[in-house]
């Protein structure tokens, strides 16, 4: 059979009507088991939920619509919320594949369909709107199979490499449990808090050498870095303001975020230590500003913090390197998988590739 050129509308069901929102302060007083989902990914967790199933979330807001640095179609499956910024959909009993539509959407360019400018949105309308040339069920589970192989393998790598964080937070807690001698420093003391640079959102491209970190993290990759050696990098604008991010490579560091370089005396200090350190701080308690919070380095001066000897750190080092390079191989294992999955996937979407 042909492949047919259809609307989005005639192969899903939508179930935004059952979305809920729920303010942070609701979602404070509903602390639970469920996910709270956003546009993007899981924002908290609560004590009720509004769907049991399988599903996909397509982001029905936010900048990554026309960034496009993160997919934009997800599946979730169990018991789960989801707020407003989330369409919700499921394909067409015994017309559509759930995952053959999140691999298009994922694949496809949605700009004539997204509208706004400061806020650029997917209306439920416009999203029924989207073509898409559509193969025979069997062929769409085929491709949806071949696919998903992928990301059952990135999602592997991603559970091992939570095992072994685990197991190092745990070596981390050890050392805290059994040091007598703790002394206490202000932040900047110990490390050399820098802002990164300004760069035009229009060099950020998808294949670029290094990745570029920003106020929600990597949004993108440029071709050169400006970080050149393992740091943690925090956040400092935005919603996710305050929040610690790791790099193991090379990266160009915006002036969205900044590093934490150790100061003469400090070299010992592992930057996964720091890492931990500042996780345990909670950073983004010290945020300022409600509309667009941020974190700023005068905000930093005068937190105390508590550290083992260096004796300790280099013992501490010792152990967990080996944790963090498995989880260095793995997460180059993870991004060789994407660019696999990334090159096939077009190829079977537009039916280059017989299945």
């Amino acid at each position: 059979m042909k492949w047919k050129q259809k609307k989005l509308g005639e192969l899903i069901d939508l179930y935004d009507h059952i979305r809920i929102p729920l303010s942070g302060i609701e979602r404070e007083n509903r602390k639970g088991e469920y996910p709270y989902y956003g546009a993007q990914s899981i924002i908290d967790y609560v004590n009720e939920y509004l769907f049991d199933g399988d599903y996909i979330l397509i982001a029905e807001d936010g900048e990554n619509l026309r960034t496009r640095t993160q997919p934009i179609a997800f599946s979730v499956s169990g018991q789960f919320w989801v707020n407003n910024h989330a369409h919700i959909v499921k394909g067409k009993s015994n017309i559509s594949d759930d995952l053959f539509i999140k691999f298009f959407l994922n694949n496809t360019d949605i700009n004539p369909y997204v509208t706004g400018a400061a806020q650029p949105k997917l209306s439920q309308r416009n999203l029924k709107e989207i073509e898409i040339n559509t193969p025979p069920l069997p062929t769409q589970r085929k491709i949806a199979s071949i696919l998903s192989a992928y990301d059952d393998l990135i999602e592997n790598n991603l559970k091992r490499i939570k095992l072994l964080e685990e197991a190092a937070l745990m070596s981390y807690k050890l050392l805290y449990q059994n040091s007598a001698k703790l002394k206490e420093y202000d932040l900047a003391e110990v490390w050399e808090i820098k802002y990164g640079k300004n760069l035009p959102q229009t060099k950020i491209t998808e294949k670029g050498k290094f990745p570029v970190y920003g106020a929600s993290g990597v949004m993108g990759f440029y071709e050169e870095a400006n970080c050149l050696f393992p740091v943690p990098l925090v956040t400092s604008r935005g919603n996710g303001s305050g929040v610690v991010h790791r790099t193991n490579q090379p990266a160009f560091v915006t002036n969205n975020s900044f590093t934490f370089i150790p100061k003469e005396g400090f070299e010992e200090i592992h930057f996964h230590f720091a890492e931990m350190i500042l996780r345990d701080l909670n950073l983004q308690q010290l945020r300022s500003g409600t509309a667009q919070p941020q974190l700023t380095i005068a905000g930093l001066i005068g937190v105390k913090v508590k550290l083992p000897t260096m004796n300790q750190l280099e013992d501490f080092n010792k152990l967990v390197d080996t944790q963090f390079s498995l989880i260095f191989n793995l997460e180059k294992q993870i991004t060789k998988l994407r660019e696999a999955r990334d090159i096939l996937l077009p190829q079977l979407m537009s039916g280059e590739i017989e299945v």
